[in-house]
């Protein structure tokens, strides 16, 4: 697991507190952000996205993941995530971010900015289904 400092962490939370003021809630009214530091350096941010047709909403931390992946980036560093209440990431989330690593540290966060707790994708999805359950 990385270590961060400080100041990584607050601005990570930053980060994805402000793509939370982006997200577009209009039925759940739960607004989330994300900011996704891959090994390279990159950031890459993302808010959920409600839609009407409920199943075609997607997640903060799924835009930020695809987002990265669309720019070539697959490993990642860590992971800000940022709701009103510190809220915990789906369990589809998880299972996206299990593909990229059990080692990534996720740091949760509320709307006032405060660390609420940070872990790994490994400790918020024991026994993840990851890539290597598929080899033979």
């Amino acid at each position: 697991m990385i270590r961060l400092t400080d100041e990584e962490r607050r601005h990570l939370l930053d980060l994805a507190n402000e793509a939370r003021r982006r997200a577009h809630a209009p039925y759940s009214n739960y607004f989330v952000g994300a900011a996704l530091r891959t090994r390279s350096g990159r950031l890459f941010t993302g808010c959920n996205v409600e839609s009407a047709a409920y199943p075609t909403s997607m997640c903060a931390e799924r835009v930020a993941i695809f987002k990265a992946v669309s720019e070539g980036e697959k490993e990642f560093d860590v992971i800000a995530v940022v709701t009103s209440n510190g809220g915990s990431p789906c369990g589809g989330c998880r299972q996206v971010m299990a593909e990229f690593g059990l080692d990534t540290v996720v740091l949760i966060g509320d709307g006032d900015g405060r660390l609420v707790q940070e872990t790994t994708v490994g400790g918020l999805l024991p026994g993840a289904f990851t890539p290597e359950s598929l080899k033979r």
